[in-house]
């Protein structure tokens, strides 16, 4: 089973269409520079583990899990928006994608299969992004946080009329699987190995 047997293709961002992570990493220890370095590596750490969730979560999980404190929403956004801008700086570099992945949604969009984009980025942020490295034009829709993962693809299977069964997620975090296997759709993982145990994982494309 391989993702170009199914009709249409949802696509993790990060760590899968583009090698983000070296970026978004300094981005949280710029953000968060006058704290403890201890507990940023934590928060560091905890990013790595969930990569699928949104920088809004992890700035509170930072607050309430590792500073004890609690935490505004605004304060998060405040946070939020200052990590944005240096993805918005920093991201728009074709030299981080994933080469391999961009020849394979290329070779589907010729094929005609449909593919949206379901991300834990910022929905904004990504759109903007897809359109500066010119992949837009290869997704029918480009779907980011605060929105969790699993309620956008929801919404992109109930908006269609193909039988969930011809979905599938292609993702390199645990929250992937999670955001598939509650849509009852197929999961593949790809670009972490710890992924293996999870169903269908793709060494290459």
């Amino acid at each position: 089973m391989r993702p170009n047997d199914f009709e249409v293709i949802l696509w993790d961002f990060d760590g899968v269409i583009i090698d983000s992570n070296s970026v978004r990493e300094f981005g949280f220890r710029e953000v968060l520079k006058e704290f403890d370095p201890e507990q940023v590596e934590q928060l560091i750490d905890f990013h790595n583990a969930n990569g699928g969730w949104s920088r809004y979560v992890k700035f509170r999980y930072f607050y309430e899990e590792i500073l004890k404190c609690p935490i505004s929403e605004s304060q998060v956004q405040e946070l939020a928006n200052s990590f944005s801008s240096i993805m918005v700086e920093s991201l728009p570099n074709p030299e981080l994608l994933i080469e391999e992945t961009v020849r394979f949604i290329q070779e589907m969009n010729s094929q005609g299969k449909q593919m949206h984009i379901v991300s834990g980025s910022d929905d904004n942020e990504l759109r903007s992004l897809c359109d500066e490295l010119e992949l837009s034009k290869y997704f029918l829709s480009i779907n980011g946080s605060p929105t969790p993962k699993s309620a956008l693809v929801k919404a992109i299977i109930d908006n269609g009329n193909i039988s969930a069964s011809q979905y599938c997620l292609i993702g390199d975090a645990v929250n992937d699987y999670d955001a598939a296997n509650q849509n009852e759709i197929q999961f593949f993982g790809y670009n972490n190995k710890e992924l293996v145990d999870y169903g269908n994982y793709l060494k290459k494309f």
